[in-house]
């Protein structure tokens, strides 16, 4: 892991009243620039080739006098591939425009996490070291942390032959970079059935299947809580309920629209549903039922301290499942930006906006996030 001492030597050079936000253009892009307009920063954004349009065109900013008066994107970067973002001229540049790097999944699919840890020197806005958690399988990925901090998650069961109940096996895809080959079963049977379709279709594969997790599958909602912890709180609590988001998954969600007979006779490459995420949509979660969501940030928070120095910064999002007895368990963390937080950039969100008393999204809170470290000096505290 780049010592941390090697990221504040290059933040001396910057400097601070110039600072840019720069974000791969990707996932949650637009809700990070967006707040970083509306805190007064310029933007940059890190493009690929075949998919820049949205940034470079559509929502290219147009200013007045220094204003935004359309769009978010002040300036783009197109490569040809987004790995090519590690290479060290790529980073000279960077550092010498004062750019900020805000992490994203897409950066940490796209560009080897490796290289993200050992060679990227651009202060990145967030915790390097626990980007790798959210990698399943790893030693001490999510649920080893999850583990630790006694926080709930779905019971593993360790061999197909020991399925009895509804499951969720769980893996990438093998086709689509950021997406899961995830499907459902009931019994031995119904997962051989399901895995060899799905590995005939090209879904997934023998390997990846082999490496696969299953769980026992909740029923229930799903709610990603979208946190930020603040290092830079002194007075109120630092950890802050911006937001609560669901999930719109292909081609799962076209199948449950369909009446049950439908679903009977469709054909074998139709019957078993992918859940590749292609959109997200916004929650509210029962009044009684949020300090059991503040309880598990405050676990996650420790747990990070203790075992990921300095542990979580800014952003992070705990993807849950509630069962029928109002229990939250929870299936995935993201370490960083959520994915579902653009459904409530330039709105806000109901929590964020109760909270501050104005509209605040995920990327407009990192953007306060920034603006106070800058004022405060103390960026050196949110950078890794």
């Amino acid at each position: 892991m780049l010592n941390r001492e090697v990221v504040f030597d290059k933040l001396k050079d910057y400097d601070l009243d110039e600072i840019k936000i720069g974000v791969l253009a990707s996932h949650s892009a637009l809700d990070v620039a967006d707040g970083a307009i509306e805190e007064g920063f310029r933007t940059k954004l890190y493009c690929q080739r075949g998919r820049e349009k949205t940034y470079t065109s559509y929502f290219k900013s147009k200013r007045v006098n220094g204003k935004v008066v359309r769009g978010v994107v002040d300036e783009y970067r197109v490569y040809e591939r987004f790995n090519e973002i590690i290479e060290k001229k790529e980073q000279e540049k960077m550092i010498d425009e004062n750019i900020l790097f805000i992490p994203n999944r897409s950066f940490t699919s796209y560009v080897n996490l490796k290289k993200i840890e050992n060679d990227f020197t651009v202060p990145l806005v967030g915790s390097r070291n626990l980007l790798r958690s959210e990698e399943r399988g790893e030693e001490k990925d999510y649920y080893w942390l999850l583990e630790k901090a006694g926080l709930p998650y779905p019971q593993r069961i360790k061999k197909p032959e020991e399925i009895d109940e509804l499951v969720v096996v769980k893996m990438h895809h093998a086709q689509k970079k950021l997406e899961r080959g995830f499907f459902t079963a009931a019994s031995y049977e119904e997962y051989k059935k399901k895995s060899e379709s799905l590995i005939k279709e090209g879904v997934i594969t023998k390997q990846l299947l082999d490496s696969a997790r299953i769980e026992k599958y909740i029923i229930g909602p799903v709610f990603n809580f979208d946190f930020f912890y603040s290092p830079l709180e002194e007075e109120m609590n630092p950890i802050e309920l911006l937001g609560v988001d669901w999930r719109f998954e292909t081609s799962l969600d076209g199948h449950v629209r369909l009446p049950a007979t439908q679903q009977m006779s469709l054909n074998e490459k139709q019957k078993v549903p992918e859940y590749t995420v292609c959109g997200h949509n916004t929650a509210t979660v029962r009044e009684s039922l949020l300090e059991k969501g503040f309880i598990l940030a405050e676990k996650y928070v420790k747990a990070t301290k203790k075992y990921y120095d300095p542990g979580i910064i800014g952003p992070f999002c705990l993807q849950t499942c509630v069962d029928k007895d109002n229990r939250f368990h929870i299936y995935d963390v993201a370490p960083r930006v959520g994915g579902g937080t653009n459904v409530h950039m330039s709105v806000g969100h109901p929590y964020a906006n109760t909270l501050w008393r104005t509209n605040v999204s995920t990327g407009r809170r990192l953007a306060m996030e920034i603006k106070k470290a800058v004022v405060d000096e103390r960026v050196d505290e949110i950078v890794t």
